[in-house]
């Protein structure tokens, strides 16, 4: 799955990834109108409306994106109907040939994340048949826990060929709590970042591990160290946009060849239709809306990117 990934951020000359992660009042009236006229405000209709905003986003940006990454807790928040709702998106945004990134950061004790391992990206036995649960091709994974916390999800990696990305450093202002705290000369960071270096070593792509590394936009001088550190490991890179990251500092996210990465956009590209920048595309034309979004995104990355 990573060197199908790859293949499509080739395709379409955008190592980018639309973060699926729709707060309700990010979604249009007329859709929340329509949802509530149908199942009444309730949670399914809450849910509902959350799936047809994903899916106009998804009709208009699949051709220009090689992959999405719904956040799982936008959905549990609405319960049962919201985890249908988060289901429902993955299988359509896989029928239109996108990777689906599960972003559902699980860390536990070993017989715990296999279970979650094989609920996101293996199948389940039920008598002499097997089924897959949700079936993303990658799931964002804690490693706080060691590496019997990790074990269990390369184990169903390499049984279906799918990935995980590890949190190694991520973009949120009080990551560096933990994250910064140095041991024995290092900081965490670099630590977690050569045991997820060493751990791709178990299952490699053409050319890069299918086990890969989150590292947040926010902070480009780690960018820059974890890519020295993990030459192997492909980046999932959060924080663009909204969250401060520039195009300009993730330069040496990439790899020499300008591969290497994936950068996400969540609100910068699902809500676009509310930045003024976009504004004229009105509630209405949501969907277009995210779809310049994504192409201006595109073009400041590889304009960054090329001229490095």
């Amino acid at each position: 799955m990573i060197n199908k990934m790859i293949d499509k951020i080739k395709k379409t000359e955008a190592p980018i990834v639309v973060g699926l992660d729709p707060m309700l009042d990010y979604v249009p009236e007329h859709i929340k109108k329509s949802a509530y006229k149908e199942f009444g405000e309730t949670m399914e209709g809450a849910a509902n409306a959350i799936w047809q905003f994903n899916k106009g986003i998804i009709d208009s940006t699949y051709d220009i994106i090689p992959a999405v990454k719904p956040q799982i807790a936008m959905y549990e928040q609405f319960g049962v109907e919201g985890v249908k709702a988060y289901y429902k998106t993955i299988q359509y945004a896989k029928e239109k040939d996108l990777v689906v990134i599960g972003d559902v950061k699980r860390g536990d004790i070993a017989s715990t994340q296999e279970a979650y391992a094989i609920g996101h990206l293996g199948k389940t036995q039920v008598g002499e048949k097997f089924y897959y649960g949700f079936d993303e091709d990658f799931a964002t994974v804690n490693p706080y826990m060691g590496y019997d916390s990790i074990s269990p999800f390369i184990d169903v990696c390499k049984k279906e060929n799918k990935g995980i990305f590890i949190l190694v450093k991520t973009s949120n202002k009080s990551s560096g709590d933990f994250q910064d705290l140095k041991v024995n000369e290092k900081y965490l960071y670099e630590i977690v970042g050569e045991k997820v270096a060493k751990w791709g070593e178990e299952h490699m792509g053409s050319d890069y591990s299918y086990v890969g590394a989150v590292v947040g936009a926010t902070y480009p001088e780690v960018g820059k160290v974890m890519r020295e550190l993990m030459p192997k490991t492909f980046f999932l890179v959060p924080g663009y946009g909204a969250q401060g990251g520039k195009a300009e500092d993730l330069v040496n996210y990439f790899s020499k060849d300008g591969q290497g990465a994936i950068v996400n956009s969540s609100r910068g590209i699902i809500a676009a239709y509310k930045m003024e920048k976009y504004s004229s595309f009105g509630e209405a034309g949501y969907a277009e809306a995210s779809r310049q979004a994504v192409l201006d995104m595109k073009l400041e990355l590889n304009k960054a990117i090329s001229a490095r």
